[in-house]
């Protein structure tokens, strides 16, 4: 190799570290930014990127409510598919150290489930959007945490009040009863699950 080459050589092999090292940088500081944003003053705005978020785990038909036998209805409740989505830097905070940062964001979101579309002669597969949903982990709340509903898809304002009043004191009982870590039901997570596991922040009973 001459040296003429071996300078060429040299000058790429820094071109491209130089390159990866920026586009490191750049995606630290696009998750570090990844937070909640707020409007008005409480008012969440609606994360149109969450889909771009670390997944979590998606149910089918599941629900907080047994249905009651004999109610109109009852057994004909619509199936539905509940994926869940957290921003990475959350994910990442939680990752070293089994808890949610502060500036986690939750979304929720609810599709419906059809079977029958293709060549699909059994199962369910996820459909259109129907609802979004957001729990977020920001000490600017009195207790820390905060609940948020976008409503149904095709009419979902940009930016939406926290959960008030009845609303907020069902979710804030549930979330506090009945979830594996903090407020957040790990125990349907199951990567995070193992996590909280390996870094003893489950509550007891998990």
């Amino acid at each position: 190799m001459t040296v003429r080459t071996m300078t060429i050589a040299l000058g790429v092999a820094a071109a491209a570290a130089c390159a990866a090292s920026l586009a490191v940088t750049a995606r630290a500081q696009s998750e570090a930014g990844d937070g909640p944003r707020y409007r008005n003053g409480n008012e969440l705005v609606r994360p149109d990127d969450y889909r771009e978020w670390m997944f979590l785990s998606s149910g089918l038909g599941m629900t907080y409510e047994a249905e009651r036998v004999g109610e109109a209805g009852s057994g004909a409740r619509p199936m539905r598919f509940q994926n869940v989505f957290v921003n990475r830097s959350a994910y990442a905070g939680f990752a070293e150290t089994g808890e949610w940062p502060d500036g986690s964001v939750f979304i929720l979101e609810i599709r419906e489930a059809v079977s029958e579309a293709s060549i699909n002669v059994a199962g369910s597969f996820q459909s259109e959007l129907l609802v979004l949903e957001a729990e977020v982990k920001d000490s600017r709340f009195e207790d820390g945490w905060a609940f948020y509903n976008f409503g149904r898809a095709g009419a979902m304002p940009d930016s939406v009040a926290p959960l008030a009043g009845e609303e907020v004191a069902r979710c804030i009982e549930c979330h506090t009863d009945h979830t594996a870590v903090e407020r957040t039901f790990v125990q349907f997570y199951p990567v995070a699950l193992e996590i909280a596991r390996e870094k003893g922040t489950l509550k007891p009973g998990f």
